[in-house]
């Protein structure tokens, strides 16, 4: 059954972002496409998610039912890191979704973490268990949660930066200087929606760096950690100050010695839900990853 919510804004702010703040349950992308469904009004009249709220403008949300979930259990092999009654750590073989999307309803990490787990709670979601995401073609290491209380906890030591999450990224050109923080906020981009970019109006965002190796003045690799978790990071960060990734056909530049992009999530550290000890896991590049860097 669908849901209506009415504010009353104290304006000086977007409508997207401040219904993210309303609707904490929701992201702001999720908001962003019920605005252009139509499903929100600002004094009854359809705007767009940059509109600026005046003080005392009564803004409606129609929230749409849930479709029910459809998710089935797939057999597909994955490579466990980690595993006890809270969460699974994976290491994600490139190529594979993390969870469906239009467009790719199966064939995905979720459909063979059902497969491991049967009794994974759906709660009406495509994403269950998800604590958060590595793009298809990156590979490494993901945090898998069993049951709602362990992905609440997660979920918060991510929310609270105490996640650390290291990533093996190789860019183009000579990096300069060889560490350093790209401090930059990413957002949809203005004209390509399918995009991210860095913007004025877009979400906090930083990235730590430090060079591991040149090559040459041709390529750097590098050592980058996120400090926040928005979509695309690090390939939009190092794009935007020059250095783009290698292998990367959207933001980055493609590589004839590489058929995707050169990032792989090398480390993940966190607590575990149920008594509270820091432990932290690695993974080796794989081999496609280990074969482009032997031929430079």
């Amino acid at each position: 059954m669908e849901a209506r919510k009415t504010f009353v804004a104290p304006g000086g702010e977007r409508l997207d972002r401040y219904l993210s703040g309303q609707l904490g349950g929701l992201s702001r992308s999720h908001i962003q496409r019920l605005i252009a469904q139509g499903q929100v009004t600002v004094n009854g009249a359809v705007v767009k998610p940059g509109h600026i709220l005046r003080p005392g403008e009564e803004v409606r949300v129609i929230l749409p039912a849930p479709a029910p979930a459809t998710l089935e259990a797939e057999a597909i092999p994955l490579n466990i890191v980690y595993e006890d009654h809270d969460l699974l750590v994976v290491d994600k073989p490139p190529g594979l979704t993390v969870h469906p999307a239009p467009g790719h309803p199966a064939h995905t990490l979720v459909n063979a973490i059902l497969a491991r787990c049967p009794d994974l709670s759906l709660k009406g979601t495509a994403r269950p268990g998800i604590v958060h995401r590595l793009d298809r073609d990156t590979s490494g290491l993901i945090l898998v949660a069993k049951n709602d209380a362990a992905q609440s906890k997660l979920a918060q030591q991510i929310k609270g930066r105490q996640v650390l999450k290291q990533y093996l990224v190789l860019v183009r050109g000579r990096l300069h200087p060889e560490q350093g923080i790209i401090d930059a906020p990413i957002g949809r981009h203005p004209s390509h929606r399918q995009r991210m970019a860095v913007v004025s109006t877009g979400r906090p965002a930083r990235t730590r760096y430090r060079v591991v190796k040149y090559f040459d003045d041709r390529y750097s690799l590098v050592e980058a950690t996120l400090e926040t978790g928005r979509t695309h990071q690090i390939r939009v960060h190092f794009a935007a100050i020059g250095y783009p990734v290698v292998g990367d056909r959207v933001y980055g530049v493609a590589a004839p010695f590489l058929g995707r992009q050169f990032v792989h999530a090398s480390k993940l550290g966190f607590r575990l839900p149920s008594c509270g000890q820091y432990v932290e896991f690695s993974s080796e590049l794989p081999l496609d990853l280990r074969q482009a860097l032997a031929q430079l």
